[in-house]
């Protein structure tokens, strides 16, 4: 019989009214909530063995909490059984929005005083990324971000990151200077020969457009290294 009419997935309507993460938003609010039953919202239902809530447990425990999920495309995210394509874009689409108003929240509000101030800015956008992205920082006359615009995605080298591309972004925003950026995934902000060679093209391009190439910022997990620090620049 169980093959004509099989067993429904655990929905959350069918959860006791206190472990319903929906009706416990609406009474408490979303900060009152858990990551997993933020997550079970936007899964909405489970499987015939699981809530949408545990669901969101093993998704949130294999790749390390909710942070983790930021590097993680939605094929990567539909490998839990039981969370397909559909409920993996879901999750994807809601951590994109979160990366989207934290940039532009950051940008809107950051002047750059330091290197610190780079890794303050960029952190959050570029420490679980698990690509090399390569970001350049426009700079008003006051030091004011412009905007944060990725150049490139990859292994960092000269045939990817093209001196052309980065100005261009500069002299469309009318910068007055910018600043070089991109993550290492391996979370060790330590510069490359590779690094210090683009760097070094880079400044020598600036020169040239009369845009001042301020400093390159590595960032690793956790942690950056600035080149102007390093007395590489």
């Amino acid at each position: 019989m169980s093959d004509y009419y099989p067993e429904k997935p655990v929905m959350i309507k069918d959860l006791p009214a206190n472990e319903r993460p929906r009706e416990k938003m609406w009474s408490n609010g979303p900060e009152s909530m858990s990551n997993s039953e933020l997550i079970a919202i936007l899964l909405r239902t489970g499987t015939k063995k699981d809530s949408a809530v545990r669901l969101a447990e093993q998704l949130l425990v294999k790749h390390g909490g909710l942070v983790g999920l930021g590097g993680l495309s939605p094929r990567e995210i539909s490998r839990i059984k039981g969370i397909g394509l559909a409920k993996a874009g879901a999750i994807s689409a809601a951590v994109e929005i979160g990366k989207r108003m934290g940039k532009q929240a950051g940008a809107e509000r950051f002047i750059i005083s330091s290197p610190q101030s780079v890794a303050d800015l960029l952190m959050p956008r570029l420490r679980y990324e698990n690509k090399e992205k390569f970001v350049v920082v426009l700079l008003s006359t006051k030091h004011h971000v412009l905007a944060t615009p990725t150049i490139s995605v990859g292994t960092l080298n000269a045939s990817l990151v093209h001196a052309r591309e980065l100005f261009r972004e500069a002299i469309n925003y009318s910068a007055a200077a910018v600043i070089l950026a991109h993550n290492h995934p391996s979370g060790d902000p330590a510069p490359s020969r590779e690094d210090i060679a683009l760097t070094k093209k880079m400044l020598e391009a600036g020169k040239l457009l009369d845009i001042s190439v301020v400093d390159h910022v590595i960032i690793g997990d956790g942690k950056y290294v600035s080149l102007k620090e390093q007395g590489i620049l």
